[in-house]
C-alpha cells in the first residue's frame, strides 16, 4: 500500500505538472496568434524565429519530463536557427520540428487538462478501496495503480507526438556530424598553425643565429689566416662548436615535427625513451601492440605527442614522483591512458586554453591535445579532480 501511494503521488506530480504545461500552452496560443499577425505584415516577421525557440524550449521541458518518468529519452531534431533573418525565418517555417511542436502543443493542451482531471477522484475512491483491499486482505492495490497509469498515458502520447521520423534523426546526426568535423578541421588548422609557429621560432632563435655566428667566424677566420694563423685556428674552433651546435639544434626541430625514435623504435619503444627521459617513476604497459602490425605514423605520432606533454606537464606542475602509461591495441582504435598521482586540478575543455595538465600549469597543453586528437576524428577524456589523480584517456581510430 505504501508503495503504491508513493508511485501515485509521484504520477499525479507528473500530471499536475502537465496540467501545468497544458496552461502555459493555452498562454502560448496567444503568443502564435501575434506571431503570426506579425509575420504576415512582414515587419515583425523577426518575431518568428524567437517564437520557434520558445516552442521548443516548452517541448523541450516535455522531453525532459518524459524521460524522467519512464527513464528512456526522447530524442530530438530541429534545424539550426542560423545566419541572417531571412535565412532564420525560412529554417523556423520549413523545418518539420515546427510542425511536430505546434501539433504536439494542441494535443497536449487537450489531454493535459484531462488526464490530470481523471486522477483527483481516484485518490479518494483509491485511499478507501485500497486500504481496505490491501489493509485488510493483503491483496496487491488496484485503483491507485490507475493514477500511474494516466501518467503513462500522458508520457506515451507525448513520446508519439514529439518524436521525429528516422529521416529527420538522421538528417540531424548528419548535421551534427558536419559540425563536428568543422570544428575539428578548425582546430587541426590552428594546431598546425601553431606548429610551423613553433618551427619557425625554434629555427630562428636557435639554429639560424648559430649558423650566422658561424658564417661570421669563418669570414673572420678566413681575414686572418694570413696575418695570425693561430688565432684564425681558435676562429675555426668556435665554428665548429657552432656548427655542431647547430646540428644538434636542427635535430631539435626534426624531432619536435616528428620524432625519428618513432620510425627507428615503434610507439613502444619511443614512449618507454620518454618515460626514462621524464624525470618521474613511470611504468609503461603495452597491450596488444607487439604482435599486431604498426598504426599509421599519424596515429603513431598523436600518441606520442600526447604522452610527452602529459608527462612534461606532470613532472613540471602536478608534484608528482610516479606515473603510468597505458598503450592498448583497441579492435578499430589505439587507446593511450596516462595518470600521474600529482595534485590534479586540470581544466578541461575551453579553460583549458591557459592551463597544462597541472594543477597551476601554464601554457596550452591540454587544448593542443585535444585538437592533435581531434584532427584524427579521436577522443579524448580528462579526470582531475583536486587532489588528483590526473588521468587522460585518449582512443585515436586506426584500422590494424
Amino acid at each position: 500500500m505504501g508503495a503504491a501511494v508513493r508511485r501515485a503521488a509521484r504520477a499525479t506530480g507528473q500530471l499536475g505538472l502537465a496540467a501545468g504545461l497544458s496552461l502555459v500552452s493555452y498562454l502560448f496560443l496567444a503568443v502564435l496568434l501575434f506571431t503570426a499577425v506579425a509575420t504576415l505584415i512582414v515587419i515583425g516577421a523577426g518575431v518568428l524565429p524567437e517564437t520557434v525557440l520558445m516552442l521548443r524550449g516548452l517541448a523541450g521541458f516535455k522531453r525532459r519530463r518524459v524521460a524522467a518518468w519512464t527513464g528512456v529519452p526522447v530524442p530530438a531534431a530541429y534545424l539550426p536557427l542560423r545566419g541572417g533573418l531571412g535565412a532564420r525565418v525560412r529554417t523556423a517555417l520549413t523545418d518539420p520540428g515546427t510542425v511536430r511542436d505546434l501539433r504536439w502543443l494542441v494535443v497536449h493542451f487537450a489531454h493535459g487538462w484531462l488526464l490530470a482531471y481523471a486522477c483527483l477522484p481516484l485518490w479518494p475512491l483509491g485511499l478507501v478501496v485500497d486500504g481496505v483491499w490491501c489493509g485488510l486482505m493483503g491483496r496487491r492495490a488496484v485503483v491507485l495503480p490507475l493514477i500511474a497509469r494516466l501518467a503513462d498515458l500522458d508520457a506515451a502520447w507525448s513520446r508519439a507526438l514529439l518524436t521525429p521520423t528516422p529521416e529527420a534523426l538522421q538528417s540531424r546526426q548528419l548535421a551534427a556530424r558536419v559540425e563536428e568535423l568543422t570544428a575539428t578541421r578548425a582546430g587541426a588548422v590552428a594546431a598546425h598553425g601553431a606548429e610551423l609557429r613553433r618551427i619557425e621560432r625554434d629555427l630562428h632563435d636557435g639554429a639560424q643565429a648559430r649558423l650566422v655566428a658561424l658564417s661570421m667566424r669563418l669570414g673572420l677566420a678566413r681575414r686572418m689566416y694570413d696575418a695570425d694563423p693561430e688565432a684564425a685556428r681558435r676562429l675555426l674552433d668556435d665554428a665548429q662548436d657552432q656548427a655542431e651546435g647547430a646540428l644538434a639544434e636542427l635535430r631539435h626541430v626534426v624531432r619536435g615535427s616528428h620524432p625519428p625514435i618513432l620510425t627507428d623504435r615503434g610507439l613502444a619503444g619511443a614512449v618507454g625513451a620518454l618515460a626514462a627521459g621524464s624525470g618521474l617513476s613511470v611504468e609503461v604497459r603495452e597491450d596488444g601492440l607487439a604482435a599486431a602490425p604498426r598504426a599509421p605514423a599519424a596515429v603513431e605520432a598523436a600518441a606520442y605527442f600526447v604522452v610527452a606533454e602529459a608527462l612534461t606537464n606532470a613532472a613540471k606542475h602536478s608534484g608528482a614522483d610516479r606515473a603510468a602509461v597505458e598503450l592498448a591495441r583497441m579492435p578499430s582504435a589505439l587507446r593511450v591512458r596516462v595518470r600521474d598521482e600529482g595534485c590534479g586540478g586540470a581544466r578541461t575543455g575551453a579553460a583549458a586554453a591557459g592551463a597544462g595538465t597541472g594543477s597551476g600549469a601554464g601554457g596550452t597543453g591540454l587544448l593542443g591535445m585535444r585538437r592533435r586528437v581531434a584532427a584524427l576524428d579521436g577522443t579524448m577524456d580528462v579526470a582531475s579532480p583536486v587532489g588528483g589523480p590526473t588521468v587522460i584517456e585518449v582512443e585515436l581510430p586506426c584500422a590494424w
